[in-house]
């Protein structure tokens, strides 16, 4: 089993999640649990293999989006938190920007915070899972239990 450091995986999986789900990218090699980091934006300085997009030895790190956790997550906060609010705020979504009336409302709410803190639980739970499906096991002490 591939074991690598949750720390190094969740900051390329915030990497990955940083832009649309074409423009960067994070590979895991399975033999060595080292991570590439790839973007169409930004040059890297580190070289990445030839082969890290096409060979069976690398695994994608997966966008905030394959996991599930973008508009459907904050759908789901809403629903909790301002149920009442839960058609305007998908409303939003049918528009660009969104997320920035999305955080609007809520820092008017005052609860950006929780936002933040729902959505770290929520991508925590999510990548975890992940790992287990994928045979990686994380090291990391500061990891929910």
């Amino acid at each position: 089993m591939l074991t690598i450091n949750y720390d190094d995986l969740r900051n390329a999986f915030e990497f990955v999640s940083s832009g649309s789900p074409s423009e960067q990218s994070a590979y895991i090699c399975l033999d060595t649990g080292k991570i590439y980091w790839l973007s169409s934006d930004i040059e890297m300085e580190e070289a990445v293999p030839d082969d890290v997009e096409t060979s069976d030895r690398y695994i994608a790190v997966p966008h905030k989006n394959d996991l599930r956790l973008g508009q459907s997550l904050a759908l789901s906060f809403i629903h909790q938190a301002l149920p009442n609010d839960y058609n305007t705020v998908a409303s939003f979504f049918r528009k660009r920007g969104a997320y920035r009336r999305f955080k609007e409302l809520l820092e008017a709410e005052e609860l950006l915070t929780k936002w933040y803190e729902f959505e770290a639980q929520a991508s925590d739970a999510a990548l975890l899972g992940w790992c287990e499906e994928n045979g990686i096991q994380v090291l990391d002490d500061s990891l929910p239990s």
